[in-house]
């Protein structure tokens, strides 16, 4: 049996103009600034127009950690948005901007598959509006600025071994994780020690994401620690004068992007924070617009429920002011055999009893959302190598759990394959069950918070911290930082910061190697294990089969 690949599904998409997505959320052609026909920004205008409207219900589309064998959770999240519509409900989707470094990497696109695409694909996945690269063009230019006023008397008095901005660039190099800047002599500057994130990792990615407007965004920027005095006081971004030429060059990024799925429904694709090392989620100015113009809101936060949803609910819920309605966990079958022991080469053969051994994974989950107070179904993404009996072994130990699995067919089949969980969605979405609370309140202190979430979440039994790590989140405290909330860095393999400990580890612990301050985005990330905040590429990257094909069109990228 042979199949379509993901890119030439997109490819023989009947896109509808841009102008027909947006009226059908009531966005008139004045509002929509075009990128081409198929994709356009929303203007601010029309985002102030609708603030006075009632929110619609959100709806978040989480998953399992994630395996070799692939869950498919924006997949999902795209497929449950076409068939919300299906069944006459009006429903925009959120999904994040992709990063070039996974594209390029290992992962491949971020756009959905299968019949439950976002399109144009080959645009999404690769410079899209330009996003990213105002992003980072941002950040560098306060790096610029940094060392041009060292370089220039450095008036106020930075200690050139505590400058904590590093630079970035929107690609996996790990070559540039850790460098030497300003060598060459005198007119280079200092030599110090510095080194690169991933753009993604960036905090103006985040605060892109969390900001509501432009005056709020440079108010944020301005708040950005970049170093320290010798005396440990710290500089922000605003002594530099860098926030106002930094919001600038912002201005056009900070608009939501409009595309369209493969069955022409609205899709806003906007910011793109990793969830492993940052906070995971589509932007507040993307979720928040949709909510005042759509009756359902689908919207995925990254990685397993262990990382992004736990992110989505205690920061960007928190600083937004959102609730969940419904949580929607996404699983295959064929994750679970894994999580049950088996190989990615053995996965087809039907294996009741590694599917059971797996599913406790699932279960934490499942317990994990429900301590937020959200009700919770699990969406069974399925693949055609899945047993009838492997799937109701899922179905039974959900049903096991106090939740509800649904089978869904929409990578085969998109809207027509995922009806009976959009009714299961709506239902619980109208049921109004929905008690949603942060884990932990905003006056706990930082290490308490961490132990909270290692403890609550992870089910570590412990969390490893130097003496320096806790003298420096005191000292926060005491600057006033201490009502922010975590963002913990760490592998998405697990739920422990061995990527190779699958399944539902307990009696682990939680080694933290590093801690920044965000101050702009208004977090504290929290670096576990040997999690990195500039991947490196693979032995195989996927870069080596992406090219141009006799009629110029894009192969590989899926």
């Amino acid at each position: 049996m042979s199949f379509k690949t993901d890119i030439e599904i997109a490819r023989e998409a009947v896109k509808r103009p841009i102008q027909e997505i947006g009226a059908k959320l009531g966005i008139g052609s004045d509002d929509l600034l075009p990128y081409g026909h198929d994709k356009a920004k929303l203007s601010q205008s029309f985002i102030d127009s609708v603030q006075d409207r009632r929110n619609g219900k959100l709806i978040l589309v989480t998953a399992i950690n994630p395996t070799p064998a692939g869950e498919g959770k924006t997949t999902t999240t795209v497929g449950l948005g076409d068939g919300l519509n299906r069944i006459g409900k009006k429903a925009a989707i959120c999904i994040r901007e992709a990063s070039l470094g996974p594209n390029f990497g290992m992962k491949g696109g971020a756009a959905g598959g299968g019949m439950a695409q976002v399109v144009p694909m080959e645009d999404m996945n690769l410079h899209f509006t330009g996003d990213f690269h105002a992003i980072t063009s941002a950040h560098n230019l306060l790096s610029a600025m940094i060392d041009n006023h060292i370089y220039w008397g450095n008036d106020l008095e930075i200690d050139i071994r505590r400058v904590v901005w590093r630079r970035v660039l929107d690609m996996n190099d790990r070559a540039l994780r850790q460098i030497t800047a300003s060598l060459g002599g005198v007119a280079n500057g200092f030599p110090r020690e510095t080194g690169f994130d991933i753009t993604v990792a960036s905090e103006v990615m985040a605060i892109l994401c969390l900001a509501r407007n432009l005056k709020d965004l440079q108010q944020r920027l301005g708040d950005m620690i970049v170093a320290y005095r010798r005396d440990k006081s710290p500089v922000f971004c605003r002594d530099i004068k860098a926030d106002g030429a930094m919001t600038v060059l912002l201005k056009d990024a900070m608009q939501p992007n409009l595309v369209q799925t493969l069955e022409n429904n609205p899709a806003f694709v906007h910011g793109g924070p990793f969830a492993n090392i940052a906070h995971g989620c589509n932007s507040v100015t993307a979720t928040t617009t949709a909510l005042k113009i759509a009756d359902y809101v689908v919207t995925e936060a990254g990685f397993g429920a262990d990382l992004g949803a736990e992110k989505f609910m205690n920061i960007k819920c928190r600083k937004a002011g959102l609730a969940p309605d419904a949580v929607v966990l996404v699983a295959t079958v064929r994750a679970m055999k894994m999580n049950g022991g088996v190989a990615k080469a053995d996965l087809g053969a039907e294996n009741v009893a590694a599917v059971q051994s797996g599913c406790p994974n699932l279960g934490r989950h499942i317990e994990n959302v429900k301590s937020f107070g959200v009700p919770v179904v699990v969406a069974i993404n399925h693949f055609v190598t899945d047993t009838d009996a492997e799937v109701q072994a899922v179905k039974d130990y959900v049903a096991a759990q106090g939740a509800e699995a649904v089978l869904c067919k929409h990578w085969a089949k998109g809207s027509a394959g995922i009806e009976d969980l959009a009714h299961k969605v709506v239902e619980m979405a109208e049921s109004g069950a929905s008690n949603f609370a942060t884990l932990y309140p905003d006056e706990m202190p930082l290490f308490e918070k961490i132990e909270t979430i290692a403890k609550g979440i992870y089910r570590a039994d412990e969390v490893l911290a130097d003496k320096s790590v806790r003298a420096q989140l005191k000292t926060w405290e005491e600057q006033g930082y201490g009502h922010l909330p975590i963002c913990m860095a760490k592998t998405q393999y697990s739920f422990s910061t061995d990527p190779n400990l699958r399944g539902a580890p307990t009696g682990h612990s939680v080694p933290i190697r590093e801690v920044r301050l965000s101050a702009g985005a208004g977090f504290v990330v929290v670096i576990c294990g040997e999690i990195m905040t500039m991947p490196g590429l693979p032995r195989v990257p996927s870069a080596e089969t992406i090219r141009l094909n006799d009629n110029g069109q894009i192969e590989g990228l899926f």
